[in-house]
């Protein structure tokens, strides 16, 4: 092998420089530290989510101590962080680590064949703003790319959108010149980036009316856990760490079961909470009682009820109804009301996309994603030596995706020992039927989901959205359990 095919070969090629590719690279650096890597980035900068998103208030919608890496202790006061904040602990992780040497950055991976004879993946990017076709080969291909699109976010075709005189932004595309201060703005949509935005816009803004087809349940908590805080100033700082992270994952899941087998006593638990914050006048039924149950979609996190404070102090406030279309001021409603607008937020969700809209194939055949089967809700059946890192929809992303990168290196290790150069998950049992991938209502899901690889009725092809269950399943189950073949 040449000087430069030989520069351009790895073990293992991760793409995304993301909270999942930093991640991956150090559990692969401590678990398998004879392994060389190329993280290959398609933008500037680490961070990913949180380099991408500007947002007014950008923040985590869960708390640090689960959102955290497991090595990392989170350290700030803030449990509910600013994005600046968490992009401040990606990249302190990099660098502390040594990961950002092995960072390439304006890397776009498009495409990635497998070649079985050569036991080894080519990797296709395109470097610069030229585009420049760069190829890089590997033994193994970790997907740390995300779940959406970074190109652009989702927005409905609404009518009349030319006619609206004043500026319309979706918070994916935020930039530092937009003004909002004395306006009047509109956010559409009811998920976490409208329930963040909110509060923080109507800090200055002359008002902010958050205008929803259909509520979301809302849940308060305080931004600080001074539980934690009082931990952590008593013990060393990682055994503070893992207690308090080891307390939110048990409530989680507690919560997240009460919500699945007594929706009834779950809703009214929260819908409590509302009305505690926002008085006895206010109308919690049309605003935030949901047509559905708790956690057929994603709870939104409000810290510390900043949006229930804007709303009770009457600088934001809430309307359900739909848009009939935009106009020159604003925005016409079904019921014939209208909304006047300076700034129209469209807060209408992310457009999901699998593996980074990634091109596969293995042995000169092409991959179709929605064809294939979940393995451990990292692997893909008849995919040989690839693995994709997500997050739980239930709890927080990092769990998962730390679990995940264990296993990785578990199975990296278990091939080197018993010198097998491939491995891939096939199905051979016909009693496992496929279902859809996700068990979510959420517009946004529901769109993507015939995009999407399915899952299977059993394991190890059920994605279970438990966080105990997979610690037992990948970090000490069997690499070898008879559904993975290795040759």
């Amino acid at each position: 092998m040449d000087s430069q095919s030989d520069a351009s070969h790895f073990d293992v090629v991760i793409v995304g420089a993301g909270l999942s590719g930093i991640g991956a690279a150090y559990h692969l650096q401590r678990n398998c530290p004879a392994k060389r890597y190329a993280i290959l980035e398609g933008r500037a900068e680490i961070g990913g989510t949180w380099d991408l998103f500007r947002y007014p208030g950008i923040r985590s919608d869960s708390d640090m101590f689960t959102l955290g890496y497991s090595f990392k202790p989170w350290t700030e006061e803030k449990a509910i962080a600013a994005g600046s904040t968490i992009l401040n602990y990606v990249r302190q992780t990099a660098q502390d680590n040594g990961i950002d040497q092995h960072i390439r950055f304006n890397h776009r991976v498009t495409r990635a064949s497998w070649s079985s004879q050569d036991a080894r993946w080519m990797v296709e990017a395109q470097q610069g703003a030229e585009q420049t076709p760069v190829r890089f080969t590997c033994n193994f291909l970790f997907m740390c790319s995300g779940y959406y699109s970074y190109e652009a976010g989702y927005t409905p075709d609404f009518a009349g959108v030319a006619d609206f005189k004043g500026r319309i932004v979706h918070p994916q595309k935020w930039t530092e010149d937009i003004d909002y201060a004395g306006k009047r703005v509109v956010v559409i949509g009811s998920g976490a980036t409208a329930v963040t935005l909110v509060p923080e816009l109507a800090r200055t803004a002359q008002h902010v009316t958050m205008l929803q087809r259909s509520p979301t349940y809302v849940v308060s908590r305080p931004a600080s856990d001074a539980m934690a805080n009082t931990l952590r100033a008593k013990l060393p700082p990682r055994v503070a760490y893992h207690l308090i992270r080891w307390r939110n994952v048990l409530f989680g899941m507690y919560f997240y079961q009460l919500c699945r087998r007594k929706p009834e006593q779950a809703k009214q638990l929260i819908l409590g909470g509302v009305r505690a914050q926002l008085g006895p006048d206010y109308d919690v039924d049309t605003h935030f009682t949901p047509r559905y149950n708790p956690w057929q979609q994603r709870l939104c996190l409000v810290p510390d009820g900043d949006m229930f404070r804007a709303i009770r102090e009457g600088r934001a406030s809430v309307v359900t109804s739909h848009i009939d279309r935009f106009t020159a001021s604003g925005l016409r409603l079904k019921d014939g009301s209208e909304l006047q607008a300076d700034l129209i937020v469209t807060a209408t969700g992310l457009s999901l996309v699998p593996l980074g809209g990634l091109e596969l194939s293995v042995d000169g055949r092409p991959v179709s994603i929605p064809e294939t089967m979940s393995y451990k809700g990292m692997m893909f059946s008849d995919v040989p030596n690839f693995a994709s890192a997500s997050g739980y929809t239930n709890a927080s992303w990092t769990l998962k995706c730390d679990l995940t990168c264990e296993y990785v290196c578990r199975l990296l290790n278990y091939m080197d020992k018993h010198g097998y150069r491939q491995c891939v998950p096939r199905n051979t049992d016909p009693s496992v039927t496929t279902v859809p991938w996700l068990d979510f209502t959420s517009g946004y899901v529901q769109r993507a989901l015939p995009k999407f690889p399915k899952q299977g009725s059993k394991r190890p092809w059920k994605l279970y959205q438990n966080y105990a269950l997979d610690i037992v399943t990948l970090r000490f189950g069997r690499v070898n359990d008879g559904v993975m073949q290795y040759s």
